[in-house]
């Protein structure tokens, strides 16, 4: 996999069948290392160790229904029981454009979240709902959760 800019997470990697896994430490299973999850894991891993994210507040590819229509958000976290960051994992060749950011926001019409992130693991965007809920700001970075 390809080096992240993102700081190294202590991953436990296995093999079976020519096939890499990685440990899923929130879903406790073992999944396949694909690119989108390779991002996953290391942003997990951020959001635990700079930011004292607790292992609880994560919820991990939920499914819900927008338009009729099934979708999964990558990573959602919770504060005080409900849901406060959205965020989108990319693969790293994934280039972030206006669709990517489309697709955040169309999420979020669901869940009306004061905090967007998105990230391939090369680039990151961290996102903060304005003052009557109708548009985002850029933050050069999110502060830590305690303070959300």
């Amino acid at each position: 996999m390809v080096p992240l800019n993102l700081d190294p997470a202590p991953l436990k990697l296995s093999q079976k069948d020519g096939q890499v896994y990685v440990w899923d430490q929130i879903r406790k299973k073992h999944l396949v290392l694909t690119p989108e999850e390779w991002v996953r894991q290391h942003l997990i891993h951020y959001f635990i160790s700079e930011l004292q994210v607790p292992l609880a507040a994560f919820s991990l590819e939920g499914g819900f229904r927008l338009n009729g229509k099934l979708k999964r958000s990558d990573i959602l976290i919770y504060k005080n029981a409900q849901p406060c960051l959205l965020v989108e994992c990319k693969a790293p060749q994934v280039k972030i454009s206006q669709d990517t950011f489309d697709q955040a926001s169309r999420y979020n019409m669901h869940y009306q979240l004061p905090y967007l992130a998105i990230s391939n693991g090369l680039e990151h965007y961290w996102l903060r709902l304005k003052e009557g809920g109708k548009s985002y700001y850029f933050t050069e970075r999110l502060k830590p959760f305690s303070t959300w």
